[in-house]
């Protein structure tokens, strides 16, 4: 795909998030469009972000989980960019009118106090270059079309990975557990249940994540090594979902609580 389509794209993105109005799949429009492509579409938006006055803080992993890969009918994860206006804290207000069609997902973030080596960068890697492991919720959003209207059709994996793999905000929350503690914490089984106006919606333990959280990271890094780039300290990353997304309307109180120790992350849907 060659930059101005690529830009053009972007802008589609960036207008139906300005606009909350969903764009039709690239992919219905583009058949042959490629993994590289989608990336390159993103990377477009991300640009046209900073320009803007954003600022690149981070990255999302997505479709961690052997059920989602299969669905998408893909073999490994996607990411996204996290922009410093997509950081909320837990409790802050939750305006819906940012947002199209929000959804939540229970994750754990890691922020790094190194970088990391690139294509040879192993679990033991990622974990020694955690500065701390903290709570996170992710909020998903679709500024392309989930469904086509006309044919049904479900959007693909490039659609996905265009519209920043999904990511509209991130909402951080619980207890930060530093980098001396978390060799002690048993990542994998670090569990979750999410509460929506009082009612388990969803359970789930990091394990869903590619094994391991840690192992999410893992990817993101050697996968960036193959375009010359590297994840840096200070970055802040959406290691992968644990469980599967929840939608959000207005008035909606939801409360994340996480074992462990690492504490309750509260969001009310606000207009």
């Amino acid at each position: 795909m060659n930059p101005s389509l690529a830009l053009e794209l972007a802008t589609l993105l960036d207008a139906a998030e300005r606009n909350r109005s969903q764009t039709e799949q690239f992919s219905k429009r583009f058949a042959a469009m490629t993994m590289d492509d989608a990336y390159a579409v993103q990377n477009a938006w991300v640009q046209l972000k900073i320009a803007a006055g954003h600022r690149a803080v981070g990255h999302k992993i997505g479709l961690t989980s052997r059920a989602m890969q299969l669905a998408a009918q893909i073999t490994e994860p996607d990411s996204g960019t996290l922009l410093n206006s997509m950081m909320m804290d837990s409790g802050a207000p939750f305006s819906l009118s940012r947002f199209i069609v929000p959804m939540l997902e229970v994750e754990l973030a890691f922020v790094l106090k190194a970088d990391l080596p690139g294509a040879e960068t192993t679990r033991a890697d990622v974990l020694a270059a955690t500065e701390y492991i903290v709570p996170a919720l992710e909020v998903i959003d679709a500024r392309i079309e989930r469904i086509d209207p006309a044919t049904k059709t479900p959007r693909k994996v490039v659609d996905t990975v265009s519209d920043n793999a999904a990511n509209a905000a991130v909402i951080v929350g619980g207890t930060k557990i530093p980098s001396a503690k978390i060799a002690g914490l048993d990542l994998p089984w670090v569990g979750a249940a999410m509460r929506k106006n009082g009612v388990v919606e969803e359970t789930g333990l990091a394990s869903g994540v590619l094994g391991h959280p840690a192992d999410g990271i893992v990817w993101l890094a050697r996968r960036l090594a193959r375009y010359g780039q590297q994840l840096h300290a200070g970055e802040f990353l959406l290691s992968g979902s644990f469980t599967r997304p929840v939608a959000m309307a207005l008035g909606d109180q939801f409360q994340v609580e996480y074992s462990h120790g690492l504490g309750i992350i509260e969001v009310r849907v606000e207009a």
